[in-house]
């Protein structure tokens, strides 16, 4: 399994609501139509911040997604929300559990 983190900084904070909204909406059907998809979380940090997680069974897949993820960005018109790239750490998986709790 690979996964491949997303941070992104400076978001404004005032369209963090849309930008989850339509990560719900658009974004995830998008992704769970790649293939090799196996999960895909979103972290709401503080102060603009927010942190993805995604993961594959490749490197390759893993890669996709980000092609995908920038692509819905342009298409969402996010581009003045999410002012800069985010900082990515992909990677294979070298230790999980298989343990998730429902997120409220």
């Amino acid at each position: 399994m690979h996964a491949t983190i997303r941070r992104y900084e400076g978001i404004d904070v005032t369209r963090i609501d849309d930008v989850v909204g339509k990560v719900n909406e658009t974004l995830v059907p998008k992704l769970r139509e790649l293939p090799g998809f196996t999960g895909y979380f979103l972290v709401e940090g503080s102060s603009g911040v927010l942190s993805s997680l995604g993961l594959f069974e490749t490197s390759e897949q893993a890669d996709q997604s980000t092609m995908v993820v920038s692509k819905w960005i342009t298409d969402e018109k996010f581009d003045s929300v999410i002012p800069s790239p985010p900082k990515i750490t992909t990677g294979r998986v070298v230790a999980h559990s298989d343990r998730v709790l429902a997120v409220a």
